[in-house]
């Protein structure tokens, strides 16, 4: 028997197994159906998200939202932030930040960690669909200042411009950068001396930002993000 022939039966050997082999795969995929497909996350339901807000969660401890930050995410308290129109990425990124403890707060970690992803989620799709009634500003000595760091940041210490991320009129970037407009000019300028302080981290981009700014600095921007629409 020649060495040609060889050859030949064995390439002709190792079709017939890869035919079969086919045939054989096929034959369990009929059997067994098609493979399951893969899992997708749950649309968010903002119906579900109001009740939550609205009413908490007794069972778990967790009270109404709505008593710190407001009836549709209006707060009155200038201390906590308004969420209405916030956007849905943002509000679930700080929500998990405050579950993981990668932003540090001893109210909202303790309730953050009761949630789930999906009850995070529907938080978020709630409070982005409110109207935001906005603040304004209150120091007319300061507010040619604040004007001047939003629009053009500080030069001199390396501050870029506040509507560079977060748009003219602070509407701030879906999924970037937060809504600031009309925001409590106490609550932004405590997170913007959180952020300078260190004491507020989940931000690598804030943090060095506001440490170059001064304490007046950052009061006067404040107050003037309050009172834009």
């Amino acid at each position: 028997m020649n060495s040609a022939f060889l050859i030949t039966k064995k390439s002709l050997f190792a079709a017939l197994l890869a035919v079969s082999s086919v045939a054989l795969s096929a034959t369990v995929m009929a059997a067994e159906g098609p493979a399951p497909a893969a899992p997708t996350a749950t649309a968010p339901d903002a119906a579900k998200g109001a009740t939550l807000y609205g009413a908490g969660d007794a069972a778990r401890g967790i009270p109404a939202c709505t008593s710190c930050h407001g009836d549709a995410g209006n707060s009155t308290i200038a201390t906590n932030p308004k969420l209405a129109a916030q956007h849905e990425a943002y509000i679930v990124k700080q929500l998990t930040n405050f579950k993981s403890g990668e932003r540090a707060n001893p109210i909202m970690g303790p309730y953050a960690k009761q949630l789930t992803d999906d009850e995070m989620r529907n938080l978020a799709a709630f409070l982005s669909a409110q109207t935001l009634k906005p603040s304004a500003a209150k120091n007319k000595d300061t507010v040619d200042l604040g004007k001047k760091i939003f629009r053009a940041g500080i030069k001199e210490k390396n501050v870029p411009a506040c509507a560079a991320c977060h748009g003219p009129a602070g509407a701030g970037i879906p999924a970037q950068f937060a809504r600031l407009g009309g925001q409590h000019a106490d609550y932004t300028e405590a997170q913007l001396n959180g952020f300078s302080s260190g004491a507020r981290a989940n931000n690598p981009i804030m943090t060095t930002i506001a440490s170059r700014m001064s304490a007046a600095e950052m009061k006067a921007v404040s107050d003037y993000i309050a009172g834009l629409r």
